[in-house]
């Protein structure tokens, strides 16, 4: 597996796979054909969702004369996210490239494999790590530690000061989201507006679900989030950890353990599934989301190592099949509203994990390999391309 600092990372919004991926794939193509002209031809979902998310603008943000060519009609690509970037000079193709955005702005160049893909780690799954980790008499942020050293700490505390600035932003702004859906913001609303009679659970799932609004209004707006593990699910892990930091009292380094665990366990779902919503369904966005801020939750409240484990199954095994379908290809409905539902999951998923863990028959590796091949037999309309569900019917 590679560097767990792949998976959260810094970028702009509304879609990692959408504009974060294409972005990074425009500056390479930059670097490898200076001077040059580009036609960039984009496909798939690319083209399906481009103007909704944004893609075609990341491109341009980095060669504002490049001509952008959404195409949809083209199949059997090698991966729903395909770009094609041809280089010119003098009106002379010099170059070209391939290129597959497979999710939270991670690339992979045709014929060359992953950008910046070292491999770190040989375990392959969950179960292999674990195993290392009570062999050797490690949690799982001292095994990640152990591996690679105090960057990683860097790498984290990053993003964890992002996460918190993007939802205090978010909390105080209002107005209406961009794209056309006429959206209005609602976090701040659900952060001042206390219902009578509230019970403590009832504001701790409010003041949960008006941080999870808060990072992904700012997300839609394509401001700076962190990718957890994407764009499109970046407000269900920042929206748990501020609560726990600011309402539980866990310190700044336990905060960040945490982070580094659910980094782990999202590198595991990418390293044999999927995070592309595109390839997968929201099943691999959300629920990787859901999946990898239950384990977590349950490495804050000191849970074991096979509780953790159980805790990241249950979170994940309860959003299978779920579809992504963006209205209007933008990352609004129902995309915002499902972060906020995945982190009051999340919790559950935890509460189950501390007394039923030794009852478990599914394995944390079992229902990912599940979930991929659920992902490969969905109906392409239902893979971020805007075509079934909700963005079909919602008019």
């Amino acid at each position: 597996m590679k560097s767990v600092k792949t998976v959260l990372k810094v970028g702009h919004g509304p879609s990692s796979s959408h504009t974060v991926g294409p972005y990074i794939a425009a500056q390479e193509m930059q670097k490898r054909f200076p001077g040059a002209d580009f036609d960039v031809t984009l496909y798939g979902s690319l083209a399906f969702t481009g103007h909704g998310h944004g893609t075609g603008q990341a491109v341009s943000d980095v060669m504002p004369k490049a001509n952008i060519i959404y195409d949809v009609t083209t199949k059997d690509l090698p991966h729903p996210n395909t770009m094609l970037f041809v280089a010119k000079k003098d009106g002379k193709e010099i170059g070209r490239a391939r290129v597959f955005s497979i999710g939270g702005g991670t690339i992979e160049i045709e014929g060359e494999g992953i950008l910046g893909g070292e491999e770190v780690y040989p375990e392959k799954s969950l179960s292999e790590i674990l195993d290392k980790c009570e062999k050797m008499c490690l949690t799982l942020p001292e095994f990640v530690y152990e591996r690679e050293g105090s960057e990683v700490k860097e790498n984290l505390t990053l993003a964890w000061e992002t996460m918190q600035k993007c939802i205090e932003a978010g909390l105080s702004t209002e107005g209406i989201l961009p794209g056309g859906l006429d959206l209005a913001r609602k976090a701040k609303r659900l952060f001042t507006t206390v219902s009578h009679n509230e019970s403590a659970d009832i504001t701790m799932e409010r003041l949960i679900a008006s941080f999870s609004y808060a990072v992904c209004e700012e997300n839609a707006s394509g401001n700076i989030v962190v990718t957890a593990p994407t764009c499109g699910a970046s407000g269900v892990i920042p929206s748990i950890m501020y609560y726990m930091k600011n309402y539980k009292g866990f310190s700044e380094d336990e905060i960040i353990d945490a982070l580094c665990v659910a980094a782990l366990v999202g590198n595991v779902i990418r390293t044999n599934a999927s995070i592309s919503g595109a390839e997968c369904g929201c099943q691999a966005e959300v629920g990787s989301a859901c999946s990898m801020a239950a384990a977590a939750v349950a490495h804050l409240y000191g849970l074991n190592l096979r509780q953790i484990e159980y805790a990241a199954e249950v979170a994940m095994e309860h959003n299978l099949g779920l579809t992504c379908d963006p209205v209007m290809g933008l990352v609004q409905i129902p995309c915002i509203e499902r972060n906020a539902v995945a982190a009051m999951r999340a919790l559950n998923a935890v509460n189950l994990s501390r007394f039923l863990y030794g009852t478990r028959r599914i394995s944390f590796d079992d229902v990912i390999a599940t979930m991929y091949r659920t992902g490969l037999d969905m109906n392409e309309k239902y893979r971020e391309t805007s075509h079934g569900g909700l963005a079909q019917l919602y008019k």
